[in-house]
């Protein structure tokens, strides 16, 4: 059931970033609006959050998505630490969608692993 879960967490927070940055035209927008990254980082600090705290034996099998990556975007995101532009870019335009990807593709594979009564 936590699994499940922690899959529908990531899977919510990769949408609300997708919405947040759909009408944007491109990464000068989104760091000119403080509302909307405020928000997006959020997203991001809560995938980055989230997946820490995977089942070991599910990080096992996914072991292409970065998890240097996401340890130093949730490290810089929860102390606040500047500049992050560049860190913040790269989460919101590779390191949320490739996740949620190889996440979606191992449910797809395991789909008791996400089962609400496993």
């Amino acid at each position: 059931m936590l699994t499940r879960m922690q899959y529908d967490i990531l899977q919510t927070c990769g949408k609300n970033i997708a919405v947040l940055l759909a009408e944007m035209q491109g990464e000068n927008e989104l760091f000119s609006s403080a509302n909307t990254l405020q928000q997006v980082e959020a997203n991001l600090l809560a995938i980055a959050q989230t997946l820490t705290h995977l089942p070991e034996p599910l990080r096992r099998r996914l072991l292409q998505i970065d998890w240097h990556g996401w340890a130093c975007l949730q490290l810089l995101l929860e102390r606040d630490g500047q500049p992050r532009r560049a860190e913040v870019w790269y989460g919101t335009q590779a390191l949320a969608p490739a996740t949620l990807e190889l996440i979606a593709a191992l449910r797809r594979q395991e789909p008791a692993w996400f089962e609400i009564g496993y």
